[in-house]
C-alpha cells in the first residue's frame, strides 16, 4: 500500500461509478516471466508483483470497488523450484508483517482463503495475525487465494456428495439440478479463512 496514490481526479472522465464491479479478481502471474525479460532474477519479478498488487489495492479503494481478490499462490506452485517456494513464503509473510499497519489506516479487510495448513507455520501466524487485526475493518475487502487450487475444490465438492448421490438417484448420469437440491446439506468447502 505504500505505492503512489492513485487520486479520483486522475480516473478516466467517462468513468461511470454505477457501471463498476463490485469485487475485482485477478490472478498474479507471469511475474518471473516479465523479470526473465527485463534481465532480472525471478525474484524481481514477485517482488514488482507486490507492488502492482498494492496499486491495485489503492485503486479499488479510491473507485468504490467493495472486493478484491488476488490469486497468489496456486496449489500447482508448489511445483516451483524449492528455492523460488522458499522465497515466495518469505515474501508474503514479510509482506504481511510490513503492509499490516497501512491496511488498518486505509481500511482494508483482509481473509485468506486455500488450504492454509501446508503454509510454514510463520506464515500461517502471520496471516492469521493480520486476518485476526484487520477483522473489523469497514473498506475494502481483500481476499487472497493461497494453496488454492479450483481443481481441489471440485474434488472436494465431488468427493463430499457422491455418498449422498446414491440416495437421489441410481446413476450420476441421471442426476439433475432438482435432485442435486434435494441433497440438503451443501459439502463443506476446502477453503477455510483465518
Amino acid at each position: 500500500m505504500t505505492a503512489k496514490p492513485i487520486t479520483l481526479q486522475e480516473l478516466p472522465t467517462d468513468l461511470r461509478p454505477d457501471r463498476l464491479p463490485q469485487h475485482v479478481a485477478v490472478i498474479m502471474d507471469g511475474n518471473g516471466r516479465w523479470a526473465k525479460k527485463q534481465g532480472l532474477p525471478r525474484i524481481m519479478g514477485h517482488r514488482r508483483g507486490v507492488d502492482t498488487l498494492k496499486e491495485l489495492l489503492r485503486c479499488c479503494k479510491d473507485w468504490g470497488i467493495g472486493a478484491l481478490t488476488a490469486y497468489a499462490f496456486s496449489t500447482e506452485n508448489w511445483g516451483r523450484p524449492q528455492e523460488e517456494v522458499n522465497f515466495l513464503m518469505m515474501l508474503f509473510e514479510r509482506v504481511l508483517r510490513q503492509e499490516l499497519r497501512e491496511m488498518m489506516q486505509e481500511d482494508v479487510q483482509i481473509e485468506f482463503v486455500g488450504n492454509l495448513n501446508a503454509l510454514p507455520e510463520s506464515l500461517q501466524q502471520e496471516i492469521a495475525k493480520s486476518v485476526d487485526e484487520t477483522r473489523h475493518n469497514t473498506g475494502t475487502k481483500f481476499r487472497v487465494a493461497t494453496n488454492y487450487g479450483g481443481r481441489q475444490e471440485i474434488i472436494h465438492a465431488c468427493q463430499a456428495i457422491a455418498p449422498k448421490c446414491n440416495k437421489v438417484t441410481s446413476s450420476p448420469r441421471k442426476l439433475t439440478k432438482r435432485s442435486l437440491n434435494a441433497i440438503s446439506t451443501p459439502p463443506e468447502p476446502v477453503t477455510q479463512t483465518c
